[in-house]
């Protein structure tokens, strides 16, 4: 807040002035008067105190006005303290919602690690039928918690920092196919229908380039919002793909529902990132909806414009088209398991979970690696000086020691100096200030939890089967 201080005071010392030189002007005239004898010496003299007069009534009325003044300047510099330190505390209170924020999404991406890996080993046991969709619908709905927790982190990350897009080869269809899956139960849990489809041009042999991960994450938000908003009916989603322009390919996406809908006085101010604005709406009425803010911002950002159609009572709309590269050079992933190691390696994992360390022996184990496992920094270090591993995966948060020092301390060892051994950062915390805190210590790639088991592959590929051809 700017203080602006007021014109009245000025104003006021002008026109006294102004009045102090008349007053002048008028003695310099009575005293030519009196010495040429124009007027009689009693008038002069009258004149003469009235002028003093009125002058002293005038200073007077300046020094209390100036009083005044400074006492409102004392004040305004009081408020504007007050002001400041309410600032302050607002950011100390931001920072503690961020640090808050992120506690939260680690303790709970920490347990749906070990829940999604476990109901992976269990698939590949001799289940009946029966067991197979009790199963598939504990999968599904560990899916969509995980979804929700990467929506909440994801949302404040877009909304408290510059975003840069990572745009990457990808299989539109495939990927949205299996994100539409978790939504199916959600949508049949409520007695919603729920139903996709793609629409797609004749030549389709080609992936696209762009930010999948963001278009996820818009999709996200406007199906959750969806079936929140939605009692009866159902949600549609379309992605039409029929439009191409050379070696572009224009993707709409459609998210409609049968839900509450909104007043149209109302459109204008759901894409408002005002948090004040935002609450008031949602205060005001219910189909508000959550992360909408972020959506506007990210398919602006990928160079496209989120659009409403809706009524009340009726349903909603969103829509949005982007202009995606087309490219020949990567085929969508058959997600066919097949062991990537014939020949065995000794792989460090320093994680302080018990149930973790079960899910990474099963994962890695599977893919021909020996595991060697260390409950926290500590045993990591002391690990590493006495065997000879090929890779390590290091746990960011663990008791005594934490990852990050443990990998300064594998680091500084001589040994480390001399082979370099690759050390994976591995964490519930997916935040951007840790993937930036895991470079800046050195680390050579991020595995975020729950583990995804093809980027699991993918590191040990570039890792591991690099090195072997290497040698």
């Amino acid at each position: 807040m700017r203080f602006v201080p007021s014109k009245k005071p000025v104003r006021l010392k002008t026109a006294i002035s102004s009045i102090i030189l008349a007053f002048i002007a008028g003695v310099i005239f009575l005293g030519y008067c009196f010495i040429e004898q124009k007027l009689l010496v009693k008038t002069i003299a009258l004149l003469l105190f009235g002028m003093v007069v009125i002058q002293i009534l005038l200073l007077q009325y300046f020094h209390k006005n100036e009083l005044k003044n400074r006492a409102k300047r004392k004040h305004s510099m009081v408020l504007i303290d007050d002001l400041k330190q309410k600032l302050t505390q607002a950011n100390r209170e931001a920072d503690f919602s961020a640090e808050y924020l992120a506690n939260i999404s680690y303790e709970l991406r920490t347990p749906l690690s070990t829940v999604l890996g476990m109901m992976d080993m269990l698939k590949k046991t001799d289940l009946d039928e029966s067991q197979h969709v009790k199963l598939e619908i504990a999968n599904i709905s560990s899916k969509y918690m995980h979804q929700l927790v990467n929506m909440f982190s994801s949302n404040y990350e877009v909304n408290s920092s510059d975003i840069v897009l990572n745009e990457v080869a990808f299989n539109l269809n495939a990927e949205l196919a299996s994100l539409f899956k978790v939504f199916d139960y959600q949508a049949w849990e409520k007695g919603l229908t729920f139903n996709y489809q793609f629409l797609k041009s004749e030549d389709s042999k080609f992936s696209l380039i762009g930010d999948s991960l963001r278009i996820q994450q818009v999709l996200i938000n406007l199906v959750n919002n969806a079936i929140k908003f939605t009692n009866k009916g159902e949600i549609s989603i379309i992605i039409d793909q029929t439009i191409a322009i050379d070696d572009e390919q224009i993707v709409t996406f459609y998210v409609k529902d049968t839900g509450v809908g909104m007043p149209t006085d109302m459109v204008k101010q759901i894409f408002n990132t005002s948090k004040k604005e935002s609450t008031v709406l949602r205060k005001e009425y219910r189909g508000g909806g959550l992360g909408l803010s972020t959506c506007h911002k990210l398919v602006k950002l990928m160079g496209g414009e989120l659009k409403i159609e809706t009524q009340e009572n009726e349903g909603t709309t969103f829509y949005f088209s982007l202009q995606l590269k087309k490219t020949l050079n990567v085929k969508a992933d058959t997600k066919a398991f097949k062991p990537l190691l014939t020949k065995k390696r000794n792989v460090l994992v320093a994680e302080d979970s018990r149930m973790n360390r079960r899910v990474l022996k099963y994962l890695l184990e599977q893919q021909g690696v020996d595991c060697t496992f260390a409950k926290n920094g500590v045993e990591a270090v002391e690990l590493y000086k006495i065997l000879d591993f090929d890779l390590i995966f290091m746990d960011l948060y663990m008791p005594d020691l934490d990852g990050f020092e443990a990998t300064k301390a594998i680091k500084n060892t001589k040994k480390y100096k001399a082979n370099e051994t690759p050390i994976i950062a591995v964490s519930a915390s997916d935040f951007k200030e840790d993937k930036l805190k895991v470079k800046a210590f050195g680390l050579d790639a991020f595995l975020s939890k729950p583990i995804d088991v093809y980027k699991l592959k993918d590191i040990l590929v570039k890792y591991l089967l690099a090195e072997k051809k290497v040698s």
